[in-house]
């Protein structure tokens, strides 16, 4: 005989989970703004440099670069697996 689910107890787990790393991603894009110095920026002028960003990023070597930029930036602060600059180094996500 099968074993009953509960789809409503499995539902609130992904709902609990999707809202933790949720969570945990604001958290490391706060600590990287702090960590770059960035948080001594006014707002728009952050606002602004990621609007440009997104768009100068679509160029696949200035995205390259920057990805590069980045991964020394946050080998030379020592980040180890859980620092809290997030990500795992390979670009996706």
């Amino acid at each position: 005989m099968r074993k009953v689910r509960d789809y409503d107890a499995e539902l609130t787990a992904l709902r609990d989970k999707a809202k933790a790393i949720k969570a945990r991603k604001v958290e490391q894009l706060g600590a990287l703004v702090v960590a770059t110095g960035a948080d001594a920026l006014d707002l728009e002028v952050i606002a602004g440099m990621l609007r440009h960003g997104v768009v100068e990023a679509q160029v696949d070597s200035v995205k390259e670069s920057w990805r590069a930029d980045g991964a020394m930036f946050l080998k030379s602060r020592g980040r180890k697996g859980n620092g809290p600059a997030g990500g795992d180094g390979t670009g996706a996500g």
